[in-house]
C-alpha cells in the first residue's frame, strides 16, 4: 500500500463542506458516518451487509480488543481488516474515553492510565506509546491520538488540566506513531465548553502536525445546545484542508446540525443498539415498534426505504419479533437504521454539491415536526 492519505474538499454550502479522503483500502467520502464495530463486529450484521448500506468506513475499538482477543493475537492473524472480514478503511479510537468510561480502580498520571479490565479484572497500562502500538498492531487506516475525555459538567480549571495534559500525550502519540505511509493520525481538541480553552487545544495541535483532526469531548452529557454552542466556532479553529470528526455523534439531528457547522466524520453506537433495542430512524424520527399501535400494521416501517426490513415486512411482524426478542428483530432493524443514516448523509452530501443544503435542512426539519404518521 503505497498510495498517501489525503483529503480533498470538493463544494461548500455556507460551514457545510463535502469531500472525500482517500486512502489505500478505499476512498471515504465525506460528510460520513462511521458504524461502530466495536469488538471488530458492527452487532446483527455481516461487514458485506454494512457496506451494501453505503458505510465507507467502520470504527473500532482500541481498548475492547486490546482486552478480547488481544492487539497482538490480531497481528498474527493478519491485522484487524482480515480478522473481520472488512478490506475497506477502519478508524481505531485510543482507547482513552473507555478507560474512563469502563474501566475500574484507575489511576491516571503523567505517563498514562493503569487500569482494571471490566472483563476479568486484569491490570493494564494505557500510555500514548502503548495506544499508538495498539492500533498499528490491529493495522487502522486512521489511527486517534490517545487523551483523557473528562466527563461533563466539569470545572474549568478540571477541563483545563485534562486539555493540557491531553496535548502533551498528543505530543507523545505523534512522536510514537512515526512515519506511517498510507495510514494517518488524528489529533483530538479538547477543552470541554470553553472557547478560550479549545482555541488553546486547536493551536497546540495545528503545532504538533496531525493528518486530520477531531473535536473531542462532547456528547458527554452536556447538552445539544451546547454541543452547538461548542460546534459553533470549534471546527473553524481547525485547519481548513483536513478532515474534521466529531466524536461519539449521534442522532440524526445532532448529525445534521454538525454538517451545517463544518463538520465532515461522525460515529456513534446509536442506530445499531437501537436496532436491537426495538427503535427505528426514519425520515419522521425514532419509531418504537414495541408500543401496541403496531401490531396490526400491515404497512413497512417506512414506504420509501428499500432495506430488507421495510421490503419485506409489516410493522405488524416487526412489533411481534421485537416482543419476542427474536434475533432476526435485531438484524432487521439494524440494517434499517443503518441504511437510514447513510442515505442521510449521501443526501446531505448532494446537497451541499448543489448548493442547497439549506432546503435539504428545512425538508428534514418539517418531516420530523410531522412524526411517525398515525395508521388510518
Amino acid at each position: 500500500m503505497t498510495q498517501a492519505f489525503s483529503f480533498q474538499l470538493q463544494a461548500t454550502d455556507g460551514k457545510a463542506r463535502t469531500g472525500r479522503i482517500d486512502t489505500p483500502r478505499g476512498a471515504i467520502r465525506t460528510p460520513a458516518f462511521m458504524p461502530v464495530g466495536t469488538a471488530a463486529t458492527v452487532k446483527a450484521m455481516l461487514p458485506g451487509s454494512v457496506r451494501e448500506t453505503g458505510a465507507d468506513i467502520l470504527l473500532g475499538n482500541t481498548y475492547h480488543l486490546m482486552l478480547r482477543p488481544g492487539a497482538e493475537r490480531v497481528a498474527r492473524l493478519g491485522g484487524l481488516h482480515r480478522f473481520m472480514n472488512w478490506p475497506h478503511p477502519i478508524l481505531t479510537d485510543s482507547g482513552g474515553f473507555q478507560v474512563m468510561s469502563l474501566a475500574s480502580l484507575r489511576k491516571l498520571d503523567e505517563e498514562g492510565v493503569r487500569f482494571k479490565s471490566h472483563i476479568d479484572g486484569s491490570s493494564h497500562h494505557l500510555t500514548p506509546e502503548r495506544s499508538m502500538e495498539i492500533q498499528r498492531l490491529l493495522g487502522s487506516d486512521i489511527v486517534m491520538a490517545f487523551d483523557e475525555c473528562p466527563a461533563l459538567p466539569a470545572t474549568e480549571e478540571a477541563v483545563a488540566r485534562s486539555m493540557r495534559l491531553s496535548m502533551r500525550w498528543a505530543q507523545r502519540s505523534r512522536d510514537a506513531f512515526g512515519d506511517r505511509p498510507g495510514h494517518a493520525l488524528f489529533g483530538i481538541q479538547q477543552g470541554g465548553v470553553s472557547h478560550e480553552l479549545r482555541g488553546e487545544s486547536a493551536e497546540k495541535l495545528k503545532e504538533i502536525q496531525f493528518d486530520g483532526y477531531a473535536i473531542g469531548g462532547l456528547a458527554v452529557g452536556e447538552g445539544q445546545e451546547a454541543m452547538f454552542g461548542v460546534l459553533d466556532y470549534a471546527p473553524d479553529m481547525l485547519p481548513q484542508d483536513r478532515p474534521r470528526y466529531l466524536m461519539g455523534v449521534g442522532k440524526p439531528d445532532d448529525i445534521v446540525g454538525a454538517v451545517a457547522r463544518g463538520v465532515d466524520m461522525m460515529d456513534c453506537v446509536l442506530p445499531s443498539r437501537s436496532g436491537r433495542t426495538g427503535q427505528a430512524w426514519t425520515r419522521r424520527g425514532q419509531v418504537n415498534l414495541r408500543n401496541a399501535r403496531h401490531q396490526d400494521d400491515p404497512r413497512p416501517l417506512d414506504e420509501s426505504c428499500a432495506c430488507p426490513c421495510c421490503r419485506g415486512y409489516s410493522r405488524a411482524y416487526l412489533h411481534h419479533v421485537v416482543r419476542a426478542q427474536e434475533i432476526i428483530a435485531s438484524m432487521l432493524l439494524t440494517w434499517h437504521n443503518l441504511l437510514y443514516y447513510q442515505t442521510l448523509m449521501q443526501d446531505m452530501r448532494d446537497a451541499i454539491a448543489a448548493a442547497r443544503f439549506g432546503a435539504f435542512v428545512a425538508e428534514f426539519d418539517r418531516l420530523r415536526a410531522e412524526g411517525d404518521i398515525e395508521r388510518l
